[in-house]
């Protein structure tokens, strides 16, 4: 009598998927974890709009200080025009300068706007690394009222925020695409070619566009509701009240 080969055949059909899952079992998957700030007391005069405002204000402060690493890594000239000792030395002036709102020299007193002009001119003989970021984060400041934090008794302008998401776009592009005297890029950013693809720059810029664009919807959306909160409040009033029994 021949014997059955269906048990021989089972664990044959089975190995390709012991093999694979055991592929995906070694495989490394850990892609980092949401963070939660611990709670203070100051959060206590905030509404979720101020928090939220709040938080973002922080990340684009963070992208445009990733960004400024990213953009001295790729013109190490540019650090060393105002004398820095190190990439790390300009970074740090930078930043200083961004958290104290102190003026910084080569852009002339500007400000705003008229800073990141200045910094995206292909006349601009200085550091256009620093001046671009610090117009950058200056222009941002200013559209958030010339603040970074945000409470019960601060306003917000949705317009102006999605004014500073446009102005941010436009810089990127004028960033790719204006040439100085030499006809070379303004800065070294992204770039495609047969060796490499470095889309950093663009993802980090759409990130901070990005934020902007849900604060100013947000900021809009809050105002909107509050109109039909109150039309709500008056229908209630009207039709939701309790009737006597007695």
């Amino acid at each position: 009598m021949p014997t059955p080969r269906r048990p021989l055949l089972l664990p044959l059909l089975c190995l390709p998927a012991l093999l694979l899952g055991g592929c995906i079992q070694t495989a490394p998957v850990h892609r980092g974890e949401t963070k939660v700030a611990p709670l203070t007391s100051s959060e206590l005069a905030q509404s979720d709009v101020n928090r939220m405002a709040t938080l973002g204000m922080r990340d684009n402060l963070d992208s445009l200080y990733r960004l400024l690493d990213k953009l001295y890594r790729r013109n190490p000239a540019e650090w060393r025009k105002a004398g820095s000792l190190s990439r790390d030395a300009a970074i740090q002036r930078v930043r200083s300068a961004i958290d104290s709102r102190a003026p910084w020299p080569e852009l002339l007193g500007k400000r705003d706007i008229a800073a990141l002009s200045l910094a995206l001119s292909p006349d601009f003989k200085g550091d256009r690394v620093a001046a671009f970021i610090y117009a950058s984060a200056d222009m941002l400041i200013v559209a958030h009222n010339d603040k970074t934090e945000f409470y019960l008794v601060d306003s917000l302008d949705a317009q102006h925020i999605y004014n500073a998401a446009r102005n941010i776009e436009s810089a990127v592009w004028l960033l790719a695409t204006r040439r100085n005297a030499a006809g070379q890029p303004l800065l070294l950013a992204d770039e495609i070619s047969e060796r490499e693809r470095n889309l950093s720059f663009e993802r980090e810029f759409g990130k901070l566009i990005g934020r902007l664009d849900l604060l100013s919807e947000v900021l809009t959306e809050k105002y909107r509701r509050a109109v039909i909160s109150y039309v709500q409040g008056l229908a209630g009033a009207s039709f939701l009240q309790f009737l006597p029994v007695r």
